[in-house]
């Protein structure tokens, strides 16, 4: 049993378990005065908890949490909507704004009045409401109403607005507010006004009693809105008679199948509204289409080519007819003419011009209301046009009544067959051994606009080792008669020819040298003509090899002149011995001339910087426009040429098609380099 004195808390411990559903479930709460806890009496029932007050109200607090309080409101007070009655005066418009505020602060709340209005009075739900001036540091025409109640209110502003005027316009801007919605009706008590809105759309017009009339639109609230107006002007150019002055320019291509019609038209409108255009064709013309920026519709009807334009012309208008007449493909023919109708006065020419091998015969030329021109002098679309069988004819101004005729004579000529793929270049590098086998390296540098292949016949007996194009390798084809078709590129349609490389390696065998004697050299045939040829021999350093007259002759050694091939020039060995050169390039005085590998040790470091650009410069070429030439699948090894030994070099010039160029050798054993 507890003492009096005791100041806490005994509770049912069966149920203080429950105080975290329910404190107010507890069993038995029993509150002592301050004072000392006495013992409690041993008799008492198990199950009994004492707590001192704090810990209870700390229970108290988690058993009934107290709400959480609302967060305040984003803004105090929004312009919800402005509405405008406003009428126009002398250099003033004057009315009425009606601004809707939502307050959603308790207390007082600022609202800013839309600035740039002059404000005559203000009311609040019908009763006066006074505006306070502006916050210190911000715009002095800025005015507020203060708000203290939450909820929607109505203020009412009587105001006035200034009219600005410039060169016969009359312009009101209403100011930008922060409002959802702006709504102005403005009354114009005039007669007779043109009215544009910038910054807002009009949604409806009436006519006021008075005269005049009451427009209604709509804004962004953030935007300010502008009306501007002016007195109307009648307008009597559309109903003036037609007066109009045209340009007619045309071309006409005499091709071998067909003839192509061109013709620029241009229209001066000088009085009036032109809503459509007249064209006269001649027969047997057919036109395939009109463009031009006012043209709407076209149609052919009656020898008569008409052309609807967009909405009526007042000023200009021009377009481009095409299209294509039948014409005989020589002779004496009539040049078909278009005509402008409808016009005072029309000017412009007419150029005729062959396509293909022909020409116009001049003295049969027979002209009726043209006279002879300068093609530059007729603009479009005869400027651009140079062709040395183009005639060209200006219309001779009088009445556009006036006959026209052109009569004219064509004569044709058969086409004569010119080259499609050219080899530019050719060298060769051989290698000679001792017992007789040849090696022989083939590079061509080829223009190509046309072909598909390159037929290679190598002589009797050899052995292909390597094909490559631009570089890379492929896989020759083999022609009925056992020659080689190697691939070629073609240069795009429009475009020059460049060149390209082809290499072609094969193994020719032969008779065992012997101390002395003869050999003869026999190159590949090509089925396209070559322009120039480059030999270069590489023979045993224990011999002497001369060359004997023929279509090479020995000249020192030069670098290829076509680029393609400079990349890949390999260089003879610096340590080889040199043989003393053939007879055909002893000085006078017994000196012997530079050999080509003193050429080339010499011109060593000057073109080792160029023949890097100009190997990149293949290589992007390759990538950009030879990717077609690549082989698929699993790549052909290509062979590099041993270089090795002294060298002769030979020059031949102008090689026909399927020709095969050959070459002859007198070689001798050298003793003084070590031989029996």
């Amino acid at each position: 049993m507890l003492t009096p004195a005791c100041h806490c808390l005994v509770v049912s411990f069966r149920k203080f378990r429950k105080a975290k559903l329910s404190i107010a479930t507890l069993g038995l709460l029993v509150l002592c005065p301050t004072g000392p806890l006495q013992a409690q009496d041993a008799n008492h029932s198990p199950g009994w908890v004492v707590i001192s007050a704090p810990e209870y109200r700390a229970l108290r607090v988690k058993a009934y949490p107290t709400e959480r309080e609302p967060e305040p409101p984003p803004v105090d007070a929004t312009l919800t909507r402005v509405d405008y009655e406003l009428r126009v005066d002398t250099d003033l418009a004057s009315g009425r704004a009606t601004l809707t505020v939502d307050v959603l602060k308790n207390g007082w709340v600022r609202v800013p009045i839309p600035a740039g209005l002059f404000v005559r009075e203000a009311k609040l739900d019908g009763k006066s409401l006074s505006l306070a001036p502006p916050s210190p540091g911000k715009d002095a025409s800025q005015l507020s109403a203060l708000l203290s109640h939450p909820g929607r209110s109505v203020i009412t502003l009587e105001i006035a607005l200034p009219i600005s005027s410039s060169a016969g316009e009359e312009r009101l801007s209403i100011p930008s507010t922060f409002s959802g919605v702006t709504k102005v009706a403005l009354e114009i008590p005039r007669a007779g006004v043109d009215l544009s809105l910038f910054g807002g759309l009009f949604s409806e017009t009436a006519d006021l009693p008075n005269g005049g009339n009451k427009w209604t639109a709509y804004g962004k609230g953030a935007e300010p809105m502008t009306f501007a107006w002016r007195r109307k002007t009648e307008d009597h150019h559309s109903t003036l008679p037609l007066r109009m002055r045209g340009t007619l320019t045309q071309f006409v291509g005499l091709g071998e199948d067909s003839t192509s019609l061109t013709a620029n038209v241009n229209l001066e409108i000088t009085q009036g509204a032109a809503k459509e255009a007249r064209i006269q064709l001649p027969e047997k013309v057919t036109i395939n289409q009109v463009q031009g920026a006012l043209v709407a519709d076209w149609e052919m009807k009656s020898g008569e080519l008409l052309i609807t334009f967009l909405e009526p012309v007042e000023q200009s208008a021009s377009f481009v007819i095409t299209g294509e007449a039948a014409m005989p493909r020589d002779g004496q023919m009539d040049i078909p003419l278009l005509r402008l109708t409808g016009t005072e006065r029309d000017t412009g020419g007419v150029a005729v011009d062959v396509l293909g091998a022909g020409e116009i015969k001049e003295d049969s030329v027979k002209t009726q209301g043209l006279e002879r021109a300068d093609a530059s002098d007729l603009g479009e679309p005869v400027t651009n046009r140079q062709s040395p069988a183009l005639i060209a004819f200006r219309t001779r101004p009088g009445d556009t009544k006036t006959p026209r005729s052109l009569h004219i004579s064509v004569a044709r000529y058969a086409q004569q067959a010119v080259l499609m793929a050219n080899i530019e270049e050719a060298r060769y590098r051989v290698l000679f051994t001792k017992d007789g086998k040849s090696l022989v390296e083939s590079r061509y540098a080829i223009r190509n606009n046309q072909r598909n292949f390159v037929k290679v016949t190598l002589p009797q007996g050899s052995t292909l080792w390597s094909a490559s194009l631009s570089g890379k390798p492929v896989r020759p084809g083999s022609a009925p008669d056992g020659s080689l078709l190697l691939p070629l590129a073609k240069s795009r349609a429009g475009e020059d020819a460049s060149e390209f490389a082809l290499e072609i390696v094969y193994l020719l065998p032969g008779s065992s040298w012997t101390d002395k004697g003869r050999l003869k050299l026999s190159l590949p045939a090509l089925d396209l003509p070559v322009s120039r040829t480059g030999l270069q021999v590489f023979f045993p350093p224990l011999f002497r090899l001369a060359s004997e007259p023929g279509s090479f002759h020995a000249e020192s050694y030069v670098n290829p002149i076509s680029s393609v091939l400079t990349a890949s020039v390999a260089e003879p060995p610096i340590d080889a011995p040199l043989a003393p050169p053939p007879a055909s390039v002893v000085g006078a005085a017994g000196d012997y001339a530079i050999t080509d590998a003193d050429m080339l040790r010499s011109d060593k470091s000057k073109d080792e910087k160029r023949i890097a650009a100009q190997s990149q410069s293949l290589v992007d070429k390759f990538h950009a426009n030879e990717r077609g030439a690549r082989a698929t699948g699993i790549l052909p090894v290509r062979v590099d040429f041993p270089a090795y030994g002294p060298s002769l070099f030979l020059v031949s010039e102008l090689t026909s098609e399927n020709q095969s160029p050959s070459a002859e050798f007198n070689y001798q054993q050298d003793k003084k380099a070590g031989g029996k």
